[in-house]
């Protein structure tokens, strides 16, 4: 029988581990590697999980409140699949930092479109490790953190 840990401190895993991702983030940003509009986005929902966590553990909330935990996690999840997707050229990205085939536009509008554009774009891959990126990792991890807050959830359910 698996060792069972005490809601709280599934919450707390939970809630740190988004603060850990959402520090490695800046981390990475501060040695220069500058987000795209995707890696921002998914930033969002780790700031909600550790906010989340925290006051759940501050003011001793239900553990109820695990499940906005996992959903949250689960956006992040599919927020980090669907920037890997865009990477890879599995979806189309948004037109906000993606290129846009050139076959169709006029030598105005191309100037156009490169002068919109970003400096960082969401469908090129910045940084890997073994082929794993860095929405790859946030997918994962979001998963990972997704699972310690359902299992906040039973943990809680089962000590009624």
């Amino acid at each position: 029988m698996p060792l069972a840990m005490p809601p709280r401190l599934l919450i707390a895993l939970a809630a740190l581990g988004s603060a850990a991702i959402l520090a490695g983030a800046f981390v990475f940003q501060a040695l220069g590697y500058a987000p795209c509009d995707l890696c921002l986005l998914q930033r969002w929902p780790h700031l909600a999980a550790a906010v989340l966590g925290a006051v759940v553990l501050a003011l001793r909330l239900p553990a109820l409140l695990s499940l906005l935990g996992a959903a949250i996690m689960l956006v992040s999840a599919g927020l980090g699949l669907y920037h890997s997707g865009v990477e890879r050229a599995i979806f189309a990205g948004p037109d906000s930092c993606t290129s846009n085939p050139i076959g169709t536009l006029s030598a105005s509008d191309l100037l156009a479109q490169i002068q919109q554009t970003p400096m960082v774009r969401c469908d090129e891959i910045v940084w890997d490790l073994f082929g794993v990126t860095m929405p790859n990792f946030n997918a994962l991890f979001s998963l990972a953190f997704a699972g310690l807050w359902l299992m906040a959830f039973v943990a809680a359910r089962k000590a009624r």
